[in-house]
């Protein structure tokens, strides 16, 4: 994409990472014309979709008279459900790579491997941990709500950006089937995703977006390193550690 999309662009860009990003119930479109390099751009809008349904059941269950933490926990697998754990996958899918192959292609093949080994396991039930006990920290609807959009549209914002700042570790595979992702589009998506930040404050919108900066900056670093690129598991590692950073930091700015 060389320029900002047009309204019928833009909302078969909103349309196409909906689908792709979400596991929720949608229409039929016609999205031939579009790439997901093109739409990268939109998907802090499916981050916003999910993080509304985590919200609703978190509500809801505080409304039942469940406590804060049982409450965070039905909102977190509520988020889990509307995204078909796709970013969990791939959290899980580079630590097992990452922390148990010795060389870029034995990495590789770990990756694609649809087993899970300690690795793997310990990640997601860390990630799992954290951003159940920040959900939990907060302690009430507004605050998780404000909390689960600007958590998942700022880790939905900086996938573009990541895509378009490292080459694809694969000749083959989702993310370089995905296409280029244009610098437009990069700087597009991380603004849109980095506006739901000022829900937190401006001191905690500024400190989300350092540490933003400085994960995104470290998981590029180490890719570049060990496999000398992205994948898609890295993208799906970087939203995991992006919502990671910014529920942390809500639960501080929120409290």
């Amino acid at each position: 994409m060389t320029s900002v999309p047009s309204p019928r662009q833009a909302l078969d860009d909103v349309a196409l990472c909906l689908v792709f990003f979400t596991r929720l119930p949608l229409p039929v479109f016609d999205l031939r014309g579009r790439s997901l390099a093109d739409a990268i751009w939109a998907a802090p809008v499916a981050g916003l979709a999910v993080a509304v349904a985590g919200a609703v059941v978190y509500a809801a269950g505080v409304q039942l008279g469940l406590a804060p933490g049982p409450a965070a926990a039905l909102a977190l697998a509520a988020t889990l459900l509307a995204t078909g754990c796709l970013h969990e996958d791939g959290l899980s899918d580079v630590a097992d790579g990452f922390g148990g192959g010795k060389t870029r292609d034995k990495k590789l093949e770990i990756m694609r491997d649809s087993r899970i080994g300690a690795y793997g396991a310990s990640a997601l039930g860390l990630s799992m941990l954290i951003r159940w006990s920040a959900l939990s920290q907060l302690a009430n609807p507004t605050g998780v709500l404000l909390a689960l959009i600007a958590a998942h549209a700022a880790s939905r914002g900086l996938l573009g950006a990541f895509m378009h700042l490292a080459p694809a570790a694969r000749s083959d595979g989702l993310s370089a089937g995905a296409g280029t992702v244009s610098a437009q589009t990069a700087v597009l998506g991380a603004v849109l995703g980095a506006i739901p930040l000022l829900t937190l404050g401006l001191g905690g919108a500024f400190a989300a977006l350092t540490l933003l900066a400085l994960v995104f900056s470290a998981l590029r670093a180490l890719c570049l390193n060990q496999i000398g690129g992205h994948t898609g598991d890295t993208i799906g590692a970087l939203q995991q550690l992006g919502e990671i950073t910014v529920l942390l930091v809500a639960s501080v700015s929120l409290s």
